[in-house]
């Protein structure tokens, strides 16, 4: 075979590699649409114990997922109950005392009407000289003796209310301990780790199982001082998964960092990696994240698209790729289109 046969089989080659190479490689992105590389996170809550105890159950075990107000895990509430039970008893001992008060206020007022009523009688023979002067400063002792009684039943009578008051406030205070004992589900959650059994002994404020809130996913991704600018809050997003790199899914940009930060290294590139980046936090719809419930994985890479506003107030429109599918936009429900 000549050389110049050689050769020319080899420019073919090239040609066919380097057709193929850029036929492979994806469309570029339309003006005014960026992206950047990250991957699916969920908020994760640490349900922790409200009080110190054993722990008396555990009833969920680390993978399930566990609905809004679902009970989680109980600590154990004897000694608790027990003070509710003296609680109670000291509030009926309390109401005792102040019906006792109420009966005195009621005996001193009697006395005080008859203590006025001989007093008047008193001022009237005074005054037809019927009785000498010093019966009549005796009736008017009594009736200010008596009025005496009275404002002392009286006090009596609030102290012991107030004492029943203090006393129900004693006990709601173990009611609402007794409630704290049960820990519950604050949302659409899945237990990641089971952090106490049963059995143990607790203090209060030590977690005792983590949750990720399953149906509160974001990705945080990474642009320049070029493009975080002309991101808006509440604008709509694109994100593609690298298990899914075909599905256009969509989501809500919900934060702009005001402050540029050193990237992390999971950017892509070093030039990214070397330069100040300001983070942009994308949330997929909650609806979305509920109808895929199965499928939600935290970690799982991908790529999210935003788009950048103009001074004139308009944002390029998503190309055909970045489209989402409508039983997808269905399931979102939030009008993201």
């Amino acid at each position: 075979m000549s050389l110049t046969r050689v050769a020319a089989i080899v420019v073919l080659a090239v040609l066919a590699g380097a057709s193929a190479l850029y036929l492979n490689q994806p469309d570029p992105l339309p003006e005014g649409i960026v992206s950047g590389n990250g991957s699916i996170e969920a908020r994760s809550i640490d349900m922790a114990a409200q009080i110190g105890g054993r722990v008396a159950e555990v009833s969920v075990a680390e993978g399930d997922l566990v609905e809004s107000g679902q009970p989680l895990a109980v600590i154990d509430v004897a000694t608790l109950t027990a003070q509710l039970a003296r609680a109670e008893a000291a509030i009926a001992a309390a109401e005792s005392a102040a019906a006792a008060a109420r009966a005195g206020v009621t005996q001193a007022e009697a006395q005080k009407r008859l203590a006025d009523t001989e007093l008047e009688r008193a001022r009237a023979l005074a005054d037809r000289a019927v009785v000498a002067d010093e019966q009549f400063d005796i009736r008017r002792t009594e009736a200010d003796v008596a009025q005496a009684a009275l404002d002392a039943a009286r006090a009596t009578l609030l102290s012991q209310q107030r004492a029943i008051d203090a006393e129900r406030a004693a006990a709601e205070e173990i009611r609402t301990r007794i409630a704290d004992a049960t820990l519950a589900a604050p949302r659409l959650s899945r237990v990641l780790y089971r952090l106490a059994e049963p059995g143990e002994i607790v203090s209060a404020g030590q977690p005792i199982i983590t949750l990720v809130s399953v149906a509160d996913l974001y990705m945080d991704v990474f642009l320049p001082a070029t493009q975080a600018p002309l991101v808006r809050i509440g604008d709509s997003a694109r994100i593609k998964l690298d298990v899914m790199p075909d599905v256009a899914i969509p989501a809500r940009v919900t934060f702009v960092s005001p402050q540029a930060q050193f990237t992390p290294r999971q950017v892509e590139t070093r030039e990214e990696r070397d330069s100040l980046m300001f983070r942009v936090r994308v949330e997929i719809p909650e609806p979305l994240a509920r109808a895929r419930i199965d499928m939600v994985k935290t970690g799982v890479r991908g790529e999210a698209w935003l788009r950048l506003w103009s001074p004139d107030d308009t944002a390029p429109d998503w190309p055909a790729d970045l489209q989402v599918p409508d039983a997808i936009l269905h399931e979102a429900e939030d009008g993201q289109g």
